[in-house]
């Protein structure tokens, strides 16, 4: 592994290599593979429109290494569809070591939110959601965890205690490891009500795996992530989150289903499965190349 390579090194390193790969386009290091005539591929893991869309010499430098690129991974259909359609989809892996569920965690929460307390992860309507389903008769006892932290996290707090919700929304902060997967296997519910498009949302996959249901918004690569075991609402449609959410409270037969399915879509995240995919992309670019 070079970290920061010199020149030379970035140089002997390209001539040293069968095939460059890219996780994302990296043009200031990756230059050398066209010098020497590399077979490359190269993973999209975030969006490109904006470049792609302006008339810009970074938009014909992306366009170009691209085209020349033996193989292009898109981490969602949504970004390939945006951004490169020719690419393979392959999703992301996540830390199926880490994000586990546990049979000896008492699962007595309802929803839990986990992200930066930004307003493009849509918090904001989390709070206003809950606030809606607290009113009603089956939502009356519901409980609301937030965890993360953010510039935002003063004014959510406020917007908390202004609501009257204190008692049933706590604010846990940033948690790591088992502290997180533990706090994670006590909800029902896991709300990604991202207002940004996401490429993808690992947070889908890691809700999930500690046995949350993920109850997403629609846009980027959420629908994706979540596949056929949660459900998706309108990106930025509060009454679109409060009608699904109420909806899925009170059907039991249905949360059994999407437990029973994340089994499945969470095997196909694996990091040994994303790996061997990616693998096989790279062998195809040498056979092609």
């Amino acid at each position: 592994m070079v970290r920061q390579p010199t020149l030379s090194e970035l140089i002997a390193a390209h001539r040293w290599s069968d095939v460059v790969y890219e996780n994302n386009i990296c043009l200031r290091l990756s230059w050398p593979a066209a010098l020497f005539r590399k077979r490359s591929v190269i993973a999209l893991r975030t969006w490109l429109s904006d470049d792609l869309r302006r008339n810009s010499l970074r938009k014909t430098a992306k366009s170009m290494w691209l085209r020349r690129a033996n193989g292009v991974i898109a981490v969602s259909d949504s970004v390939r569809k945006r951004c490169w359609l020719p690419a393979e989809v392959i999703g992301n892996p996540y830390r199926h070591d880490v994000f586990v569920e546990s049979s000896e965690i008492e699962r007595n929460g309802d929803f839990v939110f986990l992200g930066r307390l930004v307003s493009d992860k849509g918090v904001d309507d989390a709070i206003a959601a809950f606030y809606e389903i607290r009113k009603t008769p089956q939502g009356r006892a519901s409980t609301l965890a937030i965890i993360g932290d953010g510039p935002d996290r003063e004014r959510l707090e406020s917007t908390v205690k202004e609501l009257g919700l204190t008692d049933s929304v706590t604010f846990h902060g940033a948690l790591q490891g088992q502290e997180l997967v533990s706090t994670l296997n006590r909800f029902k519910f896991i709300w990604i009500p991202s207002k940004w498009e996401e490429p993808f949302g690992n947070v889908a996959l890691e809700g999930m795996a500690c046995g949350c249901i993920p109850i997403a918004s629609d846009g980027g690569g959420l629908p994706d992530a979540v596949g056929d075991a949660g459900i998706v609402f309108q990106r930025g449609n509060l009454e679109s989150m409060i009608r699904e959410s109420l909806a899925l409270m009170q059907d039991r037969s249905r949360q059994q289903h999407y437990r029973d399915t994340a089994v499945s879509h969470l095997e196909k995240h694996r990091p040994s499965v994303v790996a061997s995919k990616y693998l096989k992309t790279i062998e195809n670019s040498v056979q092609l190349g």
